[in-house]
């Protein structure tokens, strides 16, 4: 089975929001994302995700996935929908009509790792209902904030019966993998990167270091 290359989209072109400390480091211009875009057109080895639910998610990438034919699943903050900078429930709805998937990234941006229990109800049981009532769907996939997990994590997740989850931990994945690792786009981004995280990501040894820090976090 061909493995695949997940990507990870935050922010793109000029926030309209004040950004938290070192969220900056995680947008790209518009020039950078139409340049991965076109690269990963027609390569079913690549998929494209969206996290935070920032409002450039639908007035800047939605035109140009839908000019190159692409479709993205963007994981969207339930809590903060409708803030200024974010998508609000319109959004959602016009991503749906264009054919995108809309996952869960929780309530309001915590660390999963941290949640007392009244956080952990909201962040995957409420931010799963109201995203189901605007999508008209069950809600079952999740991008894990800040790519913070421990099995406590995982366990919950399967707890609340999500049936992907999605890490930042770099590098390829199976296809049909319930735990799935992604790279994301920062703004450091040059051709000759994208060329080579396109091509399968670092080199063995360094796979071999994140391999190895994925499974920490499995038993930690």
């Amino acid at each position: 089975m061909r493995a695949v290359t997940n990507l990870t989209v935050h922010g793109i072109g000029e926030s309209v929001r004040e950004l938290d400390p070192g969220e900056d480091g995680t947008w790209v211009s518009v020039a950078q994302f139409e340049r991965v875009m076109d690269a990963v057109a027609g390569r079913p080895d690549v998929r494209i995700t969206f996290d935070d639910g920032n409002a450039s998610d639908v007035e800047i990438a939605l035109p140009r996935l839908v000019e190159r034919g692409l479709r993205a699943e963007f994981f969207v903050l339930a809590g903060l929908l409708g803030e200024p900078g974010r998508l609000d429930s319109t959004g959602v709805r016009e991503l749906l009509r264009a054919g995108m998937r809309v996952g869960s990234h929780g309530w309001a941006h915590r660390d999963w790792r941290t949640l007392d229990a009244g956080q952990a109800v909201e962040e995957l049981s409420a931010a799963h209902h109201l995203l189901g009532q605007l999508t008209g769907e069950p809600v079952s996939r999740v991008a894990i904030p800040f790519g913070s997990y421990d099995r406590r994590v995982l366990s919950r997740l399967r707890r609340a019966g999500v049936t992907r989850a999605y890490t930042s931990d770099g590098g390829r994945a199976r296809p049909d993998a319930w735990l799935q690792p992604r790279n994301s786009l920062r703004p450091d981004l040059d051709s000759g990167r994208l060329t080579r995280l396109l091509a399968g990501g670092p080199a063995l040894p360094r796979r071999a270091a994140k391999l190895a820090k994925r499974l920490y976090k499995r038993v930690r």
